[in-house]
């Protein structure tokens, strides 16, 4: 059985991800999306939320779960018996630092491999970050991540100006 792992932090989880997720879920018997605590990086969601809306998401495939985890994806991996970590790349700049982090991995579990998903061209640009930024600034998010999340981040954003009292 082939089994996928795809980690992030999925903070917020975009339209770029499920693109990834769903090319990478026909790839594999069993895909799981692993949603991890990146230390560095401070969540706008937690990690119950990060969870729910990727599970939101993805009910509609059979063969894609959802998890939480924290440590190192490649022991993650080996926990769960994935034969692959799906990584996502938009841009080349990408590519050096997931490569380092690949060839760690084999290192670290030989069993393991990992593959490189160019994103869909259309989501080449997209990342999370940026996708926080625009919406800490009320700006225009609808193409970049679906309804629900595009809503829960105007929430979220709300809710810290109120407490700052903006």
């Amino acid at each position: 059985m082939k089994i996928g792992l795809y980690p992030g932090s999925f903070d917020p989880v975009t339209f770029g991800h499920l693109d990834v997720i769903e090319r990478s879920r026909k790839m594999v018997d069993k895909l799981i999306v692993g949603v991890l605590q990146n230390r560095q990086k401070t969540p706008l969601f937690s990690m119950e939320e990060r969870v729910r809306m990727i599970s939101e998401h993805t009910k509609k495939w059979d063969n894609v779960e959802v998890h939480s985890f924290t440590g190192l994806t490649v022991d993650y991996a080996k926990k769960v018996q994935a034969n692959i970590i799906v990584r996502g790349l938009r841009a080349v700049t990408d590519f050096e630092f997931e490569l380092q982090l690949a060839q760690t991995n084999k290192v670290i579990a030989e069993e393991v491999d990992t593959i490189f998903l160019a994103t869909s061209l259309k989501y080449s640009y997209l990342s999370s970050s940026t996708v926080k930024e625009i919406a800490s600034f009320h700006g225009d998010i609808s193409a970049f991540v679906p309804k629900d999340v595009e809503e829960a981040m105007k929430k979220k954003f709300d809710e810290q100006e109120r407490r700052r009292g903006i």
